[in-house]
């Protein structure tokens, strides 16, 4: 809702007077309601179809100040539309710039006969009191362009289909150009099929194919009657088109926005892209809004729309009998019973304002005095929280401890374990593998020793043999015997002359 909106009213409902739907919108949240009420914070608004209303342009002289505007628009839509002077149409109008027209200002002038609005907003009105929009409904499209959700310029064309209505609008550069009203009705076409088919179709089926039945993958006996109405349409369409671009000086349409009512599986816009030429898409955009129906009429949307706009972003065009009575203090009821109420009010000010101060501050002490309980009360419980968090903290950091004792304790004898099941068996394992050479080559071990540095695992054998050739055939058979698993490392062999023997120190690394 547009600022000055939002001010007086909480939510928005629209209404639908042909088929008596309405929408209620609570900030970007629509939703259908089937009972609606009057609500003094509810903004209502609603829309003329377009073949309820004469659509004309008419030119007034720019000398004609604008304090006469209104009449001098009357009398000459009188004048040039032939219009019954028995029947005080009401009529409204929007200004249109034609910078090639120095004399005179330009109008789009809309007329509607106020008991077709009677009669068309008979049961809405029981129900809701007020409306306070009634707009021409191809005028909410003005909405799509101020919130830039067509961002485009160029020439646009909109066509709707309804079940009473079906209307094709242009707009050229973001402003209203013309529309008109064409007899392709979901109740025109429903008409129009049964006299093609040659029977009489009953109204639901009809539409039941037209929304849920697509053209392309049919099979039904509809189809080809269906598609001789959708070319006559597009026909019409076409038709319409050539006379604005003749009319109105248009070089081309840069896009056709199609859509219905009813939600569609058929593209009708594809099957009109095709027959006119001109790209094209569905009646149906991003608006912004959340709502909890599969598919809304656009119609409704764009008036939830509108009513966030500016009031200099959207055309000011309002068709309303329903309007709201003037606020309490504009009426001249209200301004006497106001001023009287002034009266005492200045007659017992003085002891009234006494009374009032007094109570006020025996009031403040007693809040104060119960806010105090409260918060002493409050300070009590946290202490005692805090206290008792407090011990069941030390409780905790002490069963920690123990944890963290009794954890390195248990990875202490994993750790010897390990050792025994791995290390042990490891070295036997290698003393097994060497014994059968040693003996072999008749070399004794005096001792051995095994380490580990970093990822390198050493054996060391300290061998003794009484003649040297034998400690090097050994270490040649070994290293021959073993390639690949172990690496031989021998660097000197010594003669003791005391014991006759000879030493030398073997370092076997395990690959």
């Amino acid at each position: 809702m547009s600022a000055s909106t939002q001010q007086s009213f909480t939510s928005v409902l629209s209404v639908n007077p042909y088929k008596e739907t309405y929408f209620s919108g609570i900030s970007s949240f629509i939703s259908k309601t089937s009972s609606p009420e009057y609500a003094k914070e509810q903004f209502v608004i609603s829309y003329l179809n377009t073949k309820d209303f004469i659509n004309a342009q008419i030119e007034i002289s720019k000398n004609i100040p604008d304090e006469d505007l209104y009449d001098a628009i009357n009398s000459k839509a009188y004048d040039e539309l032939a219009l019954d002077q028995a029947i005080e149409y009401k009529i409204q109008y929007i200004e249109t710039f034609n910078v090639l027209d120095e004399e005179n200002r330009h109008f789009h002038v809309f007329i509607v006969d106020p008991l077709d609005i009677t009669n068309t907003f008979l049961h809405p009105v029981e129900k809701i009191k007020y409306i306070d929009v009634i707009t021409p409904a191809p005028l909410l499209i003005k909405s799509i362009y101020a919130k830039e959700i067509i961002e485009s310029n160029g020439v646009h064309c909109f066509i709707y289909i309804q079940e009473n209505d079906a209307f094709i609008t242009i707009y050229e550069e973001k402003e209203f150009v013309y529309t008109k009203s064409i007899k392709f009705s979901f109740l025109d076409m429903h008409e129009r099929f049964c006299e093609l088919y040659g029977e009489r179709v009953d109204y639901d089926d009809f539409l039941n194919f037209f929304s849920k039945e697509n053209l392309r993958d049919s099979n039904s006996d509809y189809k080809q009657f269906f598609i001789r109405l959708y070319k006559e349409l597009f026909a019409n369409i076409n038709d319409i088109l050539t006379y604005a671009k003749r009319a109105f000086e248009i070089e081309k349409f840069e896009h056709v926005y199609i859509g219905t009512q009813l939600q569609t599986v058929t593209k009708l816009h594809e099957m009109l892209e095709v027959e006119l030429n001109i790209k094209s898409s569905e009646f149906d955009f991003d608006y912004g809004f959340e709502t909890n129906e599969q598919y809304v009429d656009q119609l409704h949307i764009l008036m939830h729309l509108y009513t966030t706009l500016p009031k200099d972003e959207k055309y000011d065009c309002n068709f309303t009998l329903y309007k709201r009575p003037p606020k309490f203090i504009k009426r001249e009821s209200g301004k006497l019973i106001i001023l009287t109420f002034a009266s005492f009010a200045l007659a017992f000010a003085y002891p009234i304002t006494y009374w009032i101060l007094t109570y006020a501050q025996e009031l403040q002490e007693d809040l104060l005095k119960q806010e105090y309980k409260e918060v002493h009360i409050s300070k009590i419980t946290r202490e005692a929280t805090i206290k008792n968090r407090i011990t069941d903290k030390e409780k905790a950091i002490t069963l920690l401890e123990e944890e963290k004792k009794d954890y390195v304790e248990k990875k202490n004898t994993l750790i010897k374990i390990h050792e025994v099941k791995v290390d042990y068996p490891m070295k036997a394992k290698l003393l097994a593998t060497f014994t059968k050479d040693l003996n072999r080559f008749h070399v004794n071990v005096q001792s051995l020793n095994y380490s580990q540095l970093g990822n390198d695992k050493i054996l060391s054998l300290d061998l003794v043999a009484d003649k040297d050739r034998k400690i090097t055939k050994l270490v040649e058979y070994l290293t021959a015997t073993h390639e690949g698993k172990f690496n031989f490392d021998l660097e000197e062999i010594k003669f003791d002359k005391e014991t006759n023997k000879y030493f030398s120190e073997l370092k076997v690394k395990i690959l």
